[in-house]
C-alpha cells in the first residue's frame, strides 16, 4: 500500500466552466436533433470565451452565445467558429464505425458505495459540501496514508475566509468520522476573492484525471465534454465503466479494470480486456460497436451537462449502475 492523493475542482473552476459550456452546447443540439454530430471546444478567460469545433445537425436555431452567457455570465464576450464535420471523418462514422481511434479505460472497486477510489470520493464530497454554501471557484485535495487514515486535506475556495473554511472542513471531518494525522491546508496561499474566468483561463478537457478515476487509475487520454456519442472516446469509456461495474458485482471482486481500443471507421473494438483482481480475460456478452453502445446506454439524449460538473463516474449515471 502507498500514499494516495486525489483532487476535485468546483463547477466554477475555469476548466470546468469550459467543460460545462461544451456539454451544454451538445445537449442543446441533441434536444432538437438526437443524431447531431457535435465536437465543441471552449476556451475562456478574462472576459472572453471562444467556442470552436465541428457540428453537423438539422438544428438551425441554437444560440451558442446565450448558452455561454448562461453559464459564464452576461458580461462575457463570445466568439464562435463552427464548421461541419469533415466529410472524410463522416464517411467512416456514417457506416457505424468509430469516430476516432483510441484506448478507453473503465474502472470499478469496492472501496466506496460509488465504486470509486476512496480518495476520489472524499475529495469530491468535500468539494460539494463547501460549494453548497460557497458556490464559487475552488479546489479540494485529500491524501490517504498507507494504513488508510487521512494524512492531509487541502481546501482552497474563493470568497470564504480561512477561519470559516476551516470550520467547514472540520465539520466534514466530524460528519464523515475521518481519522488520522489530518494535517489541514486551508487557503494555503491566503484568502482570495478573484476566481473563475476573472482570475485564470480555462479549456475543455483539461481536467481529465478529475473527470475520470483519479491519479491512481490510468486513462485513455481522450476528453469527453462537447462530444456526441459517435465519438468512442466518450461513449466507449462510459461502456467500459458499465462493464467494470457489472464484473465487480457479478464476480464479487475488489477491483476491475476494463480496456477497450478502437480504430477510426471500424466498428468492432481491437481490444476488449477485463482485468479482475489482477487476472485478465476477454470481455464477452456485450455489443461493443459504437451503435450498440449508443443503443444500450441510450446516449442520444441531452444528459451531458451534469457530467461536466463533478466527474463522469460515481454520480448516479446509467453507466454507474
Amino acid at each position: 500500500m502507498f500514499y494516495r492523493t486525489a483532487e476535485s475542482v468546483s463547477p466554477k473552476h475555469p476548466d470546468k466552466l469550459c467543460d460545462q459550456i461544451s456539454d451544454a452546447i451538445l445537449d442543446a443540439y441533441l434536444e432538437v436533433d438526437p443524431n447531431a454530430r457535435v465536437a465543441a471546444e471552449t476556451c475562456g478567460g478574462h472576459g472572453v470565451v471562444f467556442v470552436t469545433g465541428e457540428i453537423t445537425s438539422t438544428a438551425k436555431e441554437i444560440n451558442i452565445p446565450s448558452i455561454v452567457k448562461r453559464i459564464a455570465g452576461d458580461n462575457i464576450e463570445v466568439h464562435t467558429k463552427i464548421v461541419k464535420q469533415s466529410p472524410e471523418i463522416a464517411q467512416g462514422v456514417d457506416t457505424g464505425g468509430a469516430g476516432d481511434q483510441g484506448i478507453m479505460i473503465g474502472y470499478a472497486c469496492d472501496e466506496t458505495d460509488e465504486m470509486l477510489p476512496r480518495e476520489v470520493v472524499l475529495a469530491r464530497r468535500l468539494n460539494q459540501f463547501i460549494y453548497k454554501k460557497y458556490p464559487f471557484d475552488g479546489k479540494t485535495q485529500i491524501t490517504i496514508a498507507p494504513d488508510g487514515a487521512i494524512d492531509s486535506i487541502v481546501a482552497s475556495f474563493q470568497n470564504v475566509s480561512h477561519d470559516e473554511l476551516e470550520k467547514m472542513v472540520q465539520k466534514f471531518i466530524d460528519e464523515n468520522k475521518l481519522e488520522g494525522k489530518l494535517e489541514l491546508h486551508i487557503n494555503p496561499a491566503g484568502d482570495w476573492n478573484q476566481g473563475g474566468f476573472d482570475a485564470d483561463t480555462g479549456l475543455t478537457g483539461r481536467k481529465l484525471i478529475v473527470d475520470n478515476y483519479g491519479p491512481r487509475v490510468a486513462i485513455g487520454g481522450g476528453c469527453y465534454s462537447g462530444k456526441d456519442p459517435s465519438k468512442v472516446d466518450r461513449s466507449a469509456a462510459y461502456m467500459a465503466r458499465k462493464i467494470a461495474v457489472d464484473y465487480l458485482k457479478k464476480r464479487r471482486a475488489h477491483e476491475v479494470l476494463v480496456r477497450l481500443a478502437y480504430a477510426i471507421g471500424y466498428a468492432e473494438p481491437l481490444e476488449k480486456t477485463v482485468i479482475i483482481d489482477g487476472k485478465p480475460e476477454e470481455i464477452n456478452g456485450y455489443d461493443l460497436t459504437p451503435n450498440g453502445i449508443i443503443k444500450y446506454l441510450d446516449l442520444k439524449r441531452p444528459i451531458y451537462g451534469k457530467t461536466a460538473r463533478y466527474g463522469h463516474y460515481g454520480e448516479g449515471f446509467d453507466w454507474d449502475k
